[in-house]
């Protein structure tokens, strides 16, 4: 089957789902962040006289958190050194978080709109609590409240279920009434598993493909065709 038809087939089962509220995915979802994290992890490789990379592929390294960016980024030889190579990462993106960083055209016109409406919003993010924390602060302190979470030791990352379940019952809603909005194969398995909508976005660090593949029942090309799948 084409990805046409299957948007297709997907939109039919939206139109009778109640959408209450939304979790969303940080990076590559709500805000352009490659080019921050780019430069951190490349800084990091030129310090240890390691190849860099473009930005570009760099975007496919990213959504399963600093150690798993930092093992894709690093040459399998030098795999001894990814303690050093994560904790240096930690540090010099944590100090350069908002360089490039900001939001999506669209976005905080999207969020807006949804609170007036009544939806409830949170953000489930694999990048660690603290940096999720300060970002969001930053730039969607409006929006979100304390309805955020990152990656923490204590609970499993996506695409395990967990963090997601626990956000809608902090929202006060059940799984099946939330919309879980994301740019990677990992978002789309996190929101079935968790039994909520799988909603890929396609401005994010991952195609349409990878998205419809993980299971993404639509598809998102601008951020407020958000508004017709929650019935706002």
């Amino acid at each position: 089957m084409d990805a046409c038809c299957r948007i297709q087939r997907a939109a039919t089962k939206l139109t009778t789902r109640a959408i209450d509220a939304v979790i969303f995915d940080l990076d590559g979802t709500l805000v352009d962040s490659l080019g921050d994290i780019a430069s951190a992890i490349n800084h990091v490789l030129a310090e240890r006289a390691l190849p860099t990379h473009p930005v570009s592929r760099i975007a496919d390294f990213v959504g399963e958190g600093a150690a798993v960016l930092a093992k894709l980024a690093t040459p399998p030889d030098h795999h001894g050194r990814l303690d050093d190579i994560i904790a240096a990462f930690a540090k010099h993106y944590g100090e350069h978080l908002l360089i490039s960083t900001k939001p999506y055209d669209g976005i905080t016109t999207l969020l807006d709109t949804l609170e007036q409406t009544g939806t409830r919003l949170a953000v489930l993010s694999n990048k660690p609590h603290a940096m999720v924390g300060h970002i969001v602060a930053e730039l969607f302190a409006a929006h979100f409240g304390d309805n955020w979470a990152g990656q923490q030791a204590c609970i499993p990352k996506k695409p395990d279920p967990t963090a997601a379940l626990s956000m809608a019952q902090t929202l006060g809603v059940s799984p099946a009434q939330c919309a879980f909005v994301g740019d990677t194969a990992i978002d789309m398995r996190t929101a079935s598993a968790a039994g909520m909508l799988p909603v890929g976005v396609t401005w994010g660090f991952r195609g349409r493909e990878e998205l419809l593949e993980a299971g993404a029942a639509a598809l998102l090309d601008r951020p407020a065709g958000l508004l017709a799948i929650v019935g706002r």
